[in-house]
C-alpha cells in the first residue's frame, strides 16, 4: 500500500485490518495494479446509460451493525407462543394492518412514506457473511473464517457509475464510520473498483459539540496554494516502479488526488459538514444523540450532493438483555427515521432520496433464556441469536412507493411464508430508483465481466 501524508507528526488511528490512516490522504495500490481503470470505463461502457432523469436521487443507508430482530421492530407477532412474541406490543400506524412497534411511536404517523419488506432472507446466522449478502448483494464465501470482502458495496458501486457528475461534496460518504462487523470499510468498501470508490468516513460524533471533520480541515502550515503544489508528491511518486503506471493505476490515484483536493479547498464541501448551521430545533428533533445527528448529517450531505451516504448504528447484537438494549436502542431508531422523512418531504427531498434502513441479520424469532449456556437469566433478561431466514428492510423515498408490507412470514416469524424476497432484489430496487442498470457487468480482478447482481429483479411492487 502507498499512502502520501499531509502532516508526518498527526496521529494515527487503528483500524481493524491493523493498518492505520492519517490526515486527508489515503492512497492505496494494492488491489488495483491488476486493473486498470481503463479496463473498469469500458465494462462501464458496455452496460446501458444511467438514466438522466434519476441521476439525482440519492440514497441514505441507516446500517443497524449487529443484526436488529424483526419480531421486536416491523413484523410483531402477537398472536405467537409468549416465548417467540417478544415482550412489547404492536400499535396502529396511518396505513391500516400496517402495525409496527410500540416503541416506534413517532414512525406510526408516516408509515404511509415508506414500505418494509418483510420476507427478506439469506439463510445464514454467520455476522460476516450476511454482512457480505446485504451490503454487496454476493455470498462468495465470505464468513468468519473468512472475512475478506470479494466485491465492491453498493455505495462503491453507485459512486463509480456516477463519477463523471461534477458535484463539490464526496459521492460516498460514511457517517461516522463504514464498519460492517468491526471491519473498516469492509464490505462497503470499493475494492477491485479501486480506492477512489471507498467512502469518505467522516469520523468522530456528529452530536459533540466541538464535532469538526477532519479530513475538511488542513494541517497546521498547510494552504490551499502550498497542497496545490504537487511537485513534490509527483516527485516521490516517481519513484514507483512504471510497470504500475502502466496498467492505469495511476489514472486512478490522480482522480483520488483531485477529489480529495476539491473537497478540501471547496466550500460547499466543508459548509454541509458544518452542523453549526442547523438550528437548534431541527437538531432537537432529530434527537441529540449520536444517531440523530449522524442521520441528520447525512441528510445535509445528499442536500449538499451526495450519492450515497451511510450510517452507522452500531451494537445490535443482543444475545441477552434485549429489553434494555431495545428500550434504549428504538426510541433513538425512532426518532432519527421519522425525523428524516419528515424533514425530507418538508424540504422537497423524499422524491429524491431513498430511505434504507437494515442489518446484517435478524434474531432469532424463539427468545432464549438469557443464560448464553450458562445458568437461565445468568446474563440478564432474555435475548435473541442470530438468524437469517427471516428479516426485515424499510425502503422509502426515492421514488419508492409508501405503505406497502411485500410479504409474510410464518406464524412464529421463523421463514419467508410468501413473496420471499433476497438482498439482490432490494440493491436492484434501489439502483433503479437511481437510474442505474441492474443488469450491469463490471471486471472482476481478472478482467472478467462479473454482474454486480446475481439477481436483477427490483421489487415491482415498491415502483
Amino acid at each position: 500500500m502507498l499512502r502520501v501524508y499531509s502532516d508526518k507528526n498527526s496521529q494515527s488511528q487503528a483500524y481493524c485490518d491493523g493498518m492505520s490512516r492519517r490526515s486527508f490522504v489515503q492512497l492505496g495500490v494494492a488491489g488495483m495494479a491488476s486493473l486498470g481503470l481503463g479496463d473498469v470505463l469500458r465494462a462501464r461502457a458496455a452496460s446501458k446509460n444511467v438514466a438522466a432523469d434519476k441521476s439525482n436521487v440519492s440514497t441514505i443507508l441507516i446500517w443497524l451493525d449487529g443484526g436488529p430482530g424483526h419480531m421486536d421492530m416491523y413484523d410483531m407477532k402477537p398472536e405467537a407462543p409468549v416465548e417467540y412474541r417478544g415482550i412489547w406490543q404492536p400499535i396502529k400506524t396511518v396505513v391500516p394492518g400496517f402495525d409496527i412497534t410500540e416503541l416506534y411511536p413517532r414512525q406510526a404517523k408516516h408509515t404511509n412514506k415508506f414500505s418494509i419488506v418483510r420476507s427478506l432472507h439469506h439463510d445464514t446466522g454467520d455476522h460476516f457473511a450476511g454482512a457480505h449478502r446485504m451490503l454487496t448483494a454476493k455470498n462468495m464465501g465470505v464468513s468468519g473464517a473468512n472475512n475478506i470482502g470479494k466485491f465492491p458495496g453498493i455505495g462503491a458501486i453507485v459512486a463509480q457509475q456516477r463519477k463523471k457528475l461534477n458535484r463539490e461534496v464526496p459521492p460516498y460518504v460514511s457517517v461516522p464510520t463504514a464498519s460492517s462487523v468491526g471491519r473498516v470499510p469492509g464490505y462497503f468498501a470499493g475494492k477491485f473498483l479501486g480506492v477512489q470508490y471507498d467512502p469518505f468516513m467522516t469520523k468522530g460524533d456528529p452530536n459533540a459539540e466541538n464535532f469538526t471533520v477532519q479530513n475538511m480541515v488542513l494541517p497546521s502550515g498547510i494552504t490551499v496554494d502550498r497542497l496545490d503544489d504537487r511537485t513534490e508528491l509527483r516527485s516521490q511518486l516517481d519513484t514507483i516502479s512504471r510497470t504500475i503506471e502502466s496498467r492505469g493505476t495511476f489514472d486512478a490515484l490522480d482522480q483520488f488526488d483531485q477529489q480529495a483536493f476539491s473537497f478540501v479547498a471547496g466550500d460547499k464541501a466543508r459548509q454541509a459538514f458544518d452542523m453549526s448551521q442547523e438550528d437548534d430545533t431541527t437538531r432537537e428533533r432529530y434527537g441529540r444523540h449520536t444517531q440523530g445527528q449522524s442521520t441528520l448529517l447525512a441528510r445535509r450531505l445528499v442536500e449538499a450532493g451526495a450519492s450515497f451516504v451511510t450510517v452507522h448504528f452500531g451494537g445490535w447484537d443482543h444475545h441477552w438483555n434485549l429489553q434494555g438494549g431495545y428500550e434504549d436502542y428504538l426510541p433513538k431508531v425512532d426518532s432519527a427515521v421519522a425525523s428524516l422523512f419528515e424533514d425530507l418531504e418538508e424540504r422537497g427531498m423524499l422524491e429524491t432520496t431513498i430511505v434504507m434502513l437494515c442489518g446484517e441479520f435478524s434474531r432469532t424469532p424463539r427468545m432464549n433464556d438469557g443464560g448464553n449456556g450458562g445458568p437461565p437469566l445468568s446474563k440478564g433478561t432474555p435475548g435473541r441469536d442470530h438468524w437469517g431466514n427471516s428479516m426485515f428492510c424499510l425502503l422509502g423515498g426515492g421514488g419508492i412507493k409508501g405503505g406497502q408490507l411485500i410479504g409474510s412470514t410464518t406464524a412464529k416469524g421463523e421463514s419467508p411464508k410468501d413473496r420471499p424476497v433476497t438482498p439482490s432484489n432490494i440493491h436492484a430496487t434501489v439502483y433503479e430508483c437511481m437510474g442505474i442498470d441492474p443488469t450491469l457487468h463490471i471486471l472482476d480482478h481478472a478482467g472478467r465481466p462479473t454482474p454486480v447482481l446475481d439477481d436483477p429483479t427490483a421489487i415491482r411492487e415498491l415502483l
